[in-house]
């Protein structure tokens, strides 16, 4: 099984997508909204560490010169998809968490610190980051 096979079972596994077609949809749907947030190192580290298909989907978005706040993240992905926000909630904890297992937590760390408080959540961690 090929890299991006498993990545694409484990969103499927973790979304509870009914088929590989959907599960690749909002993979890609995420990793499009994701690929505009994110710069610099981190940006090329996520790259590497996906498998071509998924690669390809990120290294291909401009990236905003400040990432969105978590909720306008979601809001985008939810547009993307033509779902509702609760839907895209899902569709976005499905793909992130997958994502987190796949780069790790060292990476996962690096995003995290790079993209504005909210996002942890939507990666299936907790929130720590003190309130500023």
């Amino acid at each position: 099984m090929t890299r991006y096979r498993r990545l694409l079972q484990q969103v499927r596994n973790l979304g509870r997508y009914r088929s590989d077609e959907e599960a690749e949809r909002v993979l890609h749907a995420v990793l499009s909204v994701l690929g505009s947030q994110l710069t610099g190192e981190e940006r090329y580290d996520l790259a590497q560490a996906l498998p071509e298909g998924a690669r390809a989907v990120v290294a291909s978005q401009i990236p905003l010169p400040q990432p969105v706040a978590a909720p306008a993240f979601v809001e985008a992905v939810a547009r993307a998809l033509n779902t509702s926000l609760t839907g895209a909630r899902w569709d976005v904890s499905s793909v992130l968490a997958a994502l987190d297992d796949l780069a790790g937590a060292h990476l996962t760390d690096r995003l995290l610190a790079d993209l504005p408080r909210g996002y942890a959540l939507l990666f299936g961690r907790a929130d720590l980051a003190a309130a500023a």
